[in-house]
């Protein structure tokens, strides 16, 4: 694994699936720190622990893409301009000034500009993506197809952004635009647990990410998985400094990991089964 100076971390496997970690950084550059209310709030909406539930699953020779910076920093999974992935609805910005609660990251006055968001966007933003696009095209290239798998996690429920409690698994394809038909249902039947609870294209259709390098006909497929917490966490109902995040324990976790690791073999064996360009 290979890791620069802007927080990108990559790890390069031989097969042709990516998968992608936006969310699961939280790092804080110290500079940053002062104008902050609390570096617990900054760090409050982190995909806490997705990397390590996908760590077994990894040894099915994926090539992961993960940023160790915070998405308070820059959350590298927004549309750059800054148009919302969900017109109408309470979402997070490119650099999020709120927590999916609604607190005040930023301490009055220290939000940041115009000018300093473009400059997060060239030293974090950009590096990451370029790294997604040069591995979809490494193994597109060498196998023909290749399968994005976009790995997050949120809170069971965040009354702010969404009614209820959510499933367990929560399958984004973009309303199938992103990826084959054939892939979305290995996904689902992967995803048969009777633990889990699970939905294709409900709160979550996938976020920027996925709607960038979704593209079938170019046989470049992308789904996101948002994992609801409680599947591998003793999620409290209000999260404080004291409670959240709860250890991991992967006991607690195993169940979930087995799901996964199916969903992932899932992918690859649609990858390699590659008989021409998709329609």
């Amino acid at each position: 694994m290979s890791m620069t100076a802007n927080g990108l971390e990559i790890r390069r496997g031989e097969m042709p699936l990516v998968v992608s970690f936006p969310h699961t950084g939280i790092d804080l550059p110290a500079e940053l720190a002062p104008r902050l209310v609390s570096p617990w709030l900054a760090r409050k909406d982190t995909d806490w622990y997705v990397e390590r539930l996908y760590a077994r699953a990894l040894e099915l020779g994926a090539t992961t893409v993960r940023t160790a910076i915070s998405r308070t920093v820059i959350d590298v999974n927004r549309d750059p301009s800054g148009i919302s992935l969900y017109p109408g609805r309470i979402t997070t910005a490119l650099c999020p000034t709120e927590t999916f609660d609604g607190e005040r990251l930023y301490r009055p006055g220290q939000a940041p500009d115009d000018a300093e968001i473009a400059e997060r966007r060239a030293r974090f933003f950009e590096p990451y993506h370029a790294a997604l696009a040069q591995e979809i095209e490494r193994l597109r290239e060498r196998y023909g197809r290749v399968v994005l798998y976009d790995a997050h996690s949120i809170r069971s429920r965040v009354p702010r952004l969404f009614h209820g409690e959510l499933p367990h698994l929560n399958i984004g394809t973009h309303r199938g635009a992103s990826c084959a038909a054939a892939l979305t249902r290995l996904i689902e039947q992967a995803c048969e647990e009777p633990r889990f609870s699970r939905v294709t294209d409900g709160r979550f259709v996938g976020g920027w990410t996925t709607r960038r390098y979704g593209a079938p006909r170019r046989n470049v497929h992308a789904v996101q998985m948002e994992l609801a917490c409680r599947g591998y966490l003793d999620e409290p109902a209000t999260p404080d400094p004291d409670n959240w995040p709860p250890p991991f324990v992967p006991e607690r976790a195993a169940a979930l990991v087995a799901v996964l690791r199916r969903a992932l073999a899932a992918c690859s064996s649609f990858a390699l089964s590659n008989t021409g360009a998709d329609p």
